[in-house]
């Protein structure tokens, strides 16, 4: 089996039996809903205490257990033909050099995590048409110079 394979087994169980994503973290919980979801559909893996929950709940075997505590091949192709995920990309083509600026002014020469990272998604009611509210934290980490002289700072913080 591959792991799209496993992906289209849970997203057939999930329909069949009608449950939500919210459900489903709930039942699996120990981490956060991005994380859990990311791993169903292939993209995360999880730890193995979560893999056997998510396999007791999904009627799942024991082959299909381990390939959830795997680490997956992660990524789409770019840019991404879904609509909504486009959007997303949209916002870091158009937005990205201003964030990009305001962190650096910010922080320093750097980037911020996407491994060491969290997320939450929100919804906002709103008589015009309820929003999404997405709020991203990533640990900042800092370019490491190299081969630099005595005085010369070792990493890209933000300088006084």
């Amino acid at each position: 089996m591959k792991r799209e394979d496993l992906t289209e087994k849970i997203l057939d169980i999930k329909r069949g039996k009608g449950w939500s994503w919210k459900h489903i973290t709930d039942a699996i919980g120990g981490v956060s809903p991005v994380l859990v979801v990311g791993a169903l559909l292939g993209q995360q893996k999880l730890v193995k205490p979560l893999a056997s929950k998510a396999a007791a709940l999904f009627g799942l075997s024991e082959a299909e257990e381990r390939m959830l505590n795997e680490v997956p091949h992660r990524g789409t192709p770019m840019p991404p033909t879904d609509p909504l995920i486009y959007r997303f990309y949209e916002l870091v083509m158009v937005n990205g050099p201003a964030w990009k600026a305001l962190v650096e002014e910010e922080f320093g020469d750097g980037i911020m995590s996407a491994i060491d990272f969290d997320m939450q998604i929100e919804r906002l009611p709103n008589p015009k048409g309820d929003r999404v509210k997405i709020t991203m934290s990533g640990k900042f980490l800092p370019y490491k110079y190299y081969g630099n002289e005595q005085g010369i700072l070792d990493y890209g913080l933000k300088e006084a």
